[in-house]
């Protein structure tokens, strides 16, 4: 397995971007748009890249397609920033066989979000435990906690034992809803307690980030098509200016919680992409949403205030 210089570690920070797979309006894989949406995040300024995620449509490329994508990114970031790699699979077999790709192609770490129907404790931490034995500790891993999506809910006390015995567990991708309580949890009992702390970044659309950040979060873990945004709200926390750093998310709330919509948000997402020239078809793969004239225009004046409240 080839060196990483940028592998994943418990100090990442700043903005993971959720990385969207671009596709042609006939619904092929778009290289052309892979790389210019790569070059687009890069110029955005985030700190790394999570690709093949739900976001991504992962579940809808085929086991070529999904190590073309792959291969593309990593090579087109060429080690600028770490690369998170979304390996979630209902066989732990076909997790092992991308995880070691991806970390034999350049990725940083990958993601893991667990299998559905576990229902109590002891079974959601069976599985990330055969997991993280399986992958073996030079493979770094970002638990998922997404549980409106898995339909599994991972405890604090379940997150606090697979940071005590498993040292490749390094990063936590927080999107539970409502589930800023539990971050705060992670953090008190970690510093209560002695535990090593790990890196949390989050997801949600990025909805409560300012919240998120005071609580503790290290920065965020999601796809919002204004990425210059979460990277200054971010440096702005960072930089010990949390009211400005609100101040500006603000700005962007009203788009940022209009493109979080469960359902058509990926659409809306794809097409503010395609807007700012970061793709060149807003195309979803079936089964998947598809806006209407209506959507359109609303979306159209969104951005237009957003650009109005910023003084463009």
């Amino acid at each position: 397995m080839a060196a990483q210089q940028n592998r994943l570690n418990e100090q990442a920070q700043g903005v993971f971007i959720i990385a969207a797979t671009p596709f042609s309006d006939d619904g092929e894989v778009d290289l052309y748009s892979v790389d210019s949406l790569t070059d687009f995040y890069l110029e955005k300024g985030v700190t790394g890249f999570t690709i093949l995620g739900m976001m991504g449509e992962a579940p809808k490329l085929s086991e070529a397609e999904t190590t073309l994508v792959m291969e593309r990114i990593l090579k087109r970031v060429a080690g600028k920033v770490p690369v998170v790699v979304g390996v979630s699979n209902p066989s732990n077999r076909n997790v092992e066989r991308l995880s070691k790709e991806a970390m034999a192609l350049g990725a940083a770490g990958v993601m893991v979000a667990p299998v559905a129907n576990l229902k109590t404790d002891d079974q959601v931490y069976g599985y990330y435990a055969g997991i993280a034995n399986l992958l073996g500790k030079d493979i770094p891993i970002c638990l998922q906690d997404f549980p409106q999506a898995t339909g599994v809910y991972t405890s604090v006390a379940v997150i606090n034992r697979l940071i005590d015995e498993f040292s490749q567990v390094v990063m936590l991708k927080h999107e539970d809803f409502p589930g800023m309580r539990k971050l705060s949890q992670v953090r008190e009992q970690s510093e209560k307690e002695g535990r090593r702390r790990i890196s949390i970044l989050v997801g949600n659309g990025g909805l409560f980030l300012p919240q998120e950040m005071l609580r503790g979060a290290d920065g965020a873990m999601t796809g919002f098509a204004y990425p210059e945004m979460l990277v200054q709200v971010c440096d702005l926390f960072a930089n010990g200016q949390p009211e400005a750093a609100e101040d500006l998310f603000n700005v962007y709330l009203p788009l940022l919680r209009h493109e979080f919509q469960y359902g058509i948000g990926l659409a809306l997402r794809k097409e503010t992409l395609r807007r700012r020239g970061a793709i060149r078809s807003a195309f979803v793969r079936k089964p998947g949403p598809v806006l209407d004239k209506n959507d359109h225009e609303e979306l159209g004046r969104l951005i237009q205030r957003q650009d109005i409240a910023l003084g463009k």
